[in-house]
C-alpha cells in the first residue's frame, strides 16, 4: 500500500527543488518533510530523491510522483460522479504541462486561460523546445505536452492541433548588408544566424530545403521567443519567427521576409496519457476547439514546407 502523505512530501521536494520549498508548499517544517521522505525511503529500501541544488528524483521517485499526479486527476472526478457532489469539494489540481516557447508566446495563453479559470485548476508549465517536450512526458515529469514529435509515447494519445507557420526574416539593414545579391547560398555562409537554443533545428532545416547547405559558423543562441524577435529587429542576425508574432513587423517593413513564400510549417500535437479523466478530456476538447479558430495555428498549409 502506498503512503500518499509521504508521496506528497516526495512530490513537493521534487517540484519545488528543495526541502525548504516543499515545507513552504505543504505548510509544515523542513524537518517534517525530511522525516517523511527518509522514512518512506527506508520502508521501500530505495532512494527516491537525489539531494542537491536542486533536488532531483530517482527513476523510482519520478514513477511514484507520476502515479500521484494521475491519482489527483482521478480524485478530481469524484465530486462530479457522486450523488452527494454538492457536499464534496473538488481537490486542488495542478496540471503540469510541457509547452514550447513559441506556443507560450502566441496562442497557448489565450487558449488555456479560460479553461483553467473555469475548471479551478492551477498550471505548472515547463517550457521546452517543441522537439523535446515529449521526452518530459515520457519521463513522467509532466501530465501532458505540446510537441512537434510524431513518435508515439507509450500509454498516451496524440491529437493534432494544427500547424504553426514560420517565416525566415531579418531587419532591412541586415538584408542590405548580407543579402544584397538575393539570399544566395554563399551569402548565407557569412550571414550570422539566430537559433533559440542548441536543440533548435528550424533554421538548419529551412536552409537545407533552400540551398542544401548547413548553418554558418556564426550562430547566436537566444532562448526567449520575444528576445529572439528583439535581437532580430536590432540587426544581429536572421532567423525563423512565428508568422503570427512578426506579421505586423513585416507589414510595417521593420522586418523583411528573406525568401518570400518559402516558409516552414511545424505541426503541433497535444499528447496526454490514456487515463479516464474528465478534466483532461475537457481540456483536450477545449484546446482543439480553440486551435481550430485561432489565427496562430492553421489547418491548411499548402504554401508551406511541412516539418518531417
Amino acid at each position: 500500500m502506498l503512503d500518499y502523505n509521504a508521496l506528497a512530501a516526495v512530490s513537493a521536494v521534487i517540484r519545488e527543488g528543495s526541502f525548504d520549498g516543499a515545507a513552504r508548499k505543504l505548510n509544515i517544517t523542513a524537518s517534517a518533510v525530511s522525516q517523511r521522505v527518509r522514512g518512506y525511503e527506508d520502508r521501500l529500501g530505495a532512494l527516491l530523491i537525489i539531494r542537491g541544488q536542486p533536488c532531483r528524483p530517482t527513476d523510482l521517485g519520478q514513477a511514484l510522483v507520476t502515479h500521484l499526479d494521475k491519482v489527483h486527476l482521478l480524485e478530481a472526478e469524484i465530486p462530479h460522479l457522486s450523488h452527494t457532489s454538492g457536499l464534496l469539494s473538488s481537490p486542488d489540481v495542478t496540471l503540469r504541462i510541457a509547452v514550447n516557447a513559441d506556443s507560450l508566446a502566441t496562442w497557448f495563453p489565450a487558449a488555456v486561460s479560460c479553461f483553467a479559470t473555469e475548471a479551478g485548476v492551477c498550471l505548472d508549465l515547463l517550457v521546452e523546445d517543441e522537439t523535446c517536450t515529449a521526452e518530459r512526458l515520457r519521463s513522467g515529469e509532466v501530465i501532458a505536452a505540446i510537441t512537434s514529435q510524431t513518435d508515439p509515447v507509450p500509454g498516451c494519445s496524440s491529437i493534432h492541433l494544427g500547424a504553426m507557420p514560420y517565416v525566415a526574416c531579418a531587419s532591412p539593414d541586415f538584408i542590405a548588408k548580407y543579402f544584397s545579391a538575393g539570399a544566395t547560398a554563399i551569402e548565407f555562409k557569412s550571414a550570422p544566424c539566430i537559433c533559440f537554443d542548441r536543440n533548435d533545428g528550424l533554421e538548419a532545416r529551412w536552409l537545407r530545403t533552400l540551398h542544401n547547405t548547413d548553418l554558418p559558423q556564426r550562430v547566436h543562441y537566444i532562448p526567449s521567443t520575444h528576445g529572439f524577435l528583439d535581437f532580430t529587429l536590432n540587426n544581429i542576425g536572421w532567423g525563423l519567427q512565428p508568422l503570427s508574432l512578426v506579421d505586423r513587423y513585416l507589414s510595417q517593413g521593420s522586418l523583411i521576409e528573406i525568401v518570400p513564400g518559402h516558409r516552414l510549417a511545424i505541426d503541433l500535437y497535444w499528447v496526454i496519457p490514456r487515463v479516464k479523466s474528465k478534466l483532461l478530456n475537457d481540456l483536450t476538447l477545449h484546446l482543439k476547439n480553440e486551435c481550430v479558430r485561432h489565427s496562430c495555428l492553421v489547418q491548411n498549409t499548402k504554401r508551406c514546407l511541412h516539418s518531417p
